[in-house]
């Protein structure tokens, strides 16, 4: 599997959950992947990890500048690095809103607005953003994460419409709830953690959590110029959540 072979990709948050898997993806197709993330330790070859912060803008820069000088140029950002939020709008006190809204909503500013210079000089440029299922779909408990990613999905339709006349392209893939390590905890955390994952799998149509994989495998075609006609477009991964209405299962 080669077809991402001579381009090179930079994953934020990579180290861990969907950007772990999307690096690797990356990789097995041929490219060669940064991995930027808080804590790179545990990234091993054929990944370049690299320390970054996506909420300072001279860390981001610096790893971004970096990335492109080991790689030889830039030609895939996967924007992935973000933090969740619990609570109803009451919940989350302002200094909370600040944080999240930064690291998933300037976060993806950052991190462009560092790549842009290399992605122009890419005959393949693309930008894909992670989503979420909870821009598009009301989550309970999830005002300040909805939100955020609310802002991310009308971000990446402003930045398609901004960069398409220079031949990059931008897109992002909305994930139903997704087995990955922040999920993790969140259910440890609960009350009742498997009663938690029962509710979790059952709001799904297909009855489970999304995997990693298959949100990576959706990122890597959108960054893919297979993908060379399509920007602007958010793709759903989410077992059916957002799209389908069924009937209750009848348990008579």
């Amino acid at each position: 599997m080669t077809g991402l072979s001579g381009l090179r990709a930079v994953v934020t948050g990579g180290a861990s959950g969907i950007g772990l898997a999307t690096a690797r993806a990356l990789a097995a197709q041929g490219a060669a992947v940064a991995v930027l993330d808080l804590d790179p330790g545990g990234v091993s070859e054929p990944l370049l990890g690299l320390q970054a912060d996506v909420g300072d803008e001279a860390s981001v820069r610096a790893a971004v500048d970096l990335a492109a000088t080991r790689l030889g140029g830039v030609d895939i950002l996967v924007n992935n690095a973000g933090v969740g939020a619990l609570g109803t709008v009451e919940d989350n006190p302002d200094e909370e809103w600040h944080r999240v809204l930064d690291i998933n909503v300037l976060g993806v500013v950052r991190s462009t607005r560092a790549a842009l210079p290399h992605l122009r000089r890419s005959a393949h440029a693309s930008v894909v953003n992670t989503c979420s299922i909870g821009a598009t779909a009301g989550l309970p408990q999830r005002a300040l994460y909805c939100a955020s990613k609310g802002a991310v999905l009308s971000l990446t339709l402003a930045m398609a419409a901004d960069h398409v006349r220079e031949g990059i392209r931008v897109n992002c893939v909305n994930p139903g709830t997704a087995d990955t390590p922040w999920v993790a905890r969140l259910l440890d955390s609960a009350d009742d953690p498997e009663a938690e994952r029962a509710a979790l799998h059952a709001r799904q149509p297909m009855g489970r959590l999304v995997t990693a994989d298959e949100v990576a495998a959706a990122i890597v075609y959108l960054a893919s110029p297979a993908a060379a006609s399509v920007t602007g477009t958010a793709l759903a991964v989410d077992g059916g959540m957002q799209g389908l209405r069924l009937r209750p299962v009848d348990r008579s």
